[in-house]
């Protein structure tokens, strides 16, 4: 089933229907659908699509040629053309007389087997893009290597492509589109869990409960996600033992520098270069307060669901879980998801502002959203307000969001508007986002204010439909 993607196909399509020469990259992590993304895109097109493999040049030749010559002939074929410059040569011939797409998935293998590929590339793109109608798409999943050898300024290829895509994991919004059959606390239950990589959603079966998902894979040995994510790092870094011991200091807890240095037993420069690469891949975020750009204060937190869920819960169990106790493990796990729901609930109502923006509706244009924590020096202690964002130095909102079972009070409200007075903003909005709803003192407080928005989860949902 294919969701979601509608810029991405609408800025392929304008690009395709230019009917002149475009070149359009494409990356981001694996599992995240670019493949599924370009097939979409290609069906009923004329087009030679190709996906190299990690091997030598002469069987990502023999491929290539294969992928070119059967869609002049409509027939498999052994042939083979006795260069890439001469495979790249004849397509580009081709495209000079029709419109035609050559989309080379996993670029990236077949340039470290043809070193000199992207120069080729280089030369054919300007010997030929004043007459061509070809478009061309390079995809790839190793982004460090697209963003140095294609994108980045030094590459041969930079100054010729025409767009870029980095694909990222599914939204909230989109989730809720492949979770249509479960109920709506479910559907954020499962976004905590598996994310919006499309490769981890199609895990997830809308024929068990969460409780039975949960079991299903990741407290299962043989699943696909049991060992996803270790698997995935050893793909794309060297010396995945350590990045896994980062991964795991921050998912439990160790959010500073100083505090993942300590967990892991490692100086701090060689913890910051691991971090910086695990950031590199959309694994996990610095984060500083509001408006604060450099800060002592920053800290690091897992970016992606499936990743934060896993290194939270696995490893801690993991002696149980191979042991096929997945009850144990479960039973073990479930008192700790009201707390873990915390933050990917503030990421949905993030989301959720987004979307007002956009279309208009949010008292604050804003241009970015983030958390704030600091000294509270009225109080003597330290505070934090979920979500804040400015407009101007005159106008910003502000939001506490609560994943509880229990209706969200007055006190609640007094607090964010108390904390709000740290900052010397004119114009203030609240905003108040609650999993259960609110107490009659909080809506009562609410209507006397003129700048108080109360939003339940079920009303987030019902304004996404």
């Amino acid at each position: 089933m294919f969701i979601g993607r509608d810029r991405e196909l609408e800025a392929l399509n304008k690009q395709y229907f230019s009917n002149k020469f475009e070149f359009t990259v494409i990356y981001g992590r694996r599992r995240v659908g670019k493949t599924a993304l370009i097939s979409r895109f290609i069906g009923g097109k004329n087009a030679i699509y190709f996906m190299g493999v990690e091997s030598n040049a002469k069987q990502n030749l023999e491929n290539f040629s294969k992928s070119i010559l059967e869609y002049r002939t409509g027939i498999e074929t052994d042939g083979s053309f006795h260069s890439f410059q001469a495979a790249l040569e004849y397509v580009f011939k081709l495209s000079e007389q029709e419109r035609l797409i050559l989309a080379i998935d996993e670029y990236p293998y077949v340039d470290r087997s043809e070193k000199s590929l992207t120069s080729t590339l280089q030369l054919l793109i300007d010997k030929y893009k004043d007459n061509s109608k070809l478009m061309l798409i390079l995809c790839g999943s190793s982004m460090s290597y697209m963003e140095d050898h294609v994108l980045a300024y030094k590459a041969p290829l930079y100054g010729r492509r025409t767009a870029q895509m980095k694909i990222v994991p599914f939204e909230f919004e989109e989730v809720c589109r492949y979770f249509k059959n479960f109920s709506d606390e479910d559907k954020a239950l499962l976004y905590g869990i598996v994310g919006g990589t499309p490769q981890y959603l199609l895990q997830i079966s809308d024929k068990m409960s969460v409780e039975e998902n949960i079991k299903n894979t990741f407290l299962n040995p043989t699943s696909a996600l049991f060992e996803e994510p270790e698997n995935l790092l050893k793909q794309e870094v060297r010396e995945p033992a350590l990045y896994n011991a980062i991964i795991t200091a921050i998912a439990t807890g160790s959010t500073r520098m100083s505090e993942i240095s300590g967990k892991v037993g490692e100086d701090t420069n060689v913890c910051s270069t691991y971090v910086k690469n695990l950031a590199s891949l959309g694994i996990i975020r610095k984060e500083t307060p509001y408006g604060e750009k450099a800060s002592r204060k920053a800290i690091y937190a897992i970016e992606d669901n499936m990743f934060r869920f896993w290194y939270r819960f696995i490893p801690e169990n993991n002696s149980i879980i191979a042991r096929g106790a997945a009850d144990i493990a479960y039973r073990r796990i479930e008192p700790f998801l009201p707390d873990y729901m915390g933050k990917v609930f503030e990421e949905i109502c993030k989301q959720y502002l987004w979307k007002l923006l956009l279309a208009g509706k949010c008292p604050v244009e804003f241009s970015s959203l983030g958390r704030w924590w600091g000294g509270d020096p009225k109080n003597k202690r330290q505070a934090e307000i979920d979500i804040i964002a400015e407009q101007d130095r005159e106008t910003a909102l502000f939001g506490e969001c609560k994943w509880t079972s229990e209706k969200v009070g007055l006190g609640v409200l007094e607090t964010l508007v108390e904390r709000s007075e740290l900052f010397p903003y004119q114009n203030k909005y609240f905003y108040l986002f609650a999993k259960s709803g609110f107490t009659k003192g909080c809506l009562d407080r609410a209507r006397e204010m003129w700048n108080v928005s109360l939003v339940t989860y079920r009303e987030m949902l019902t304004k996404d439909s």
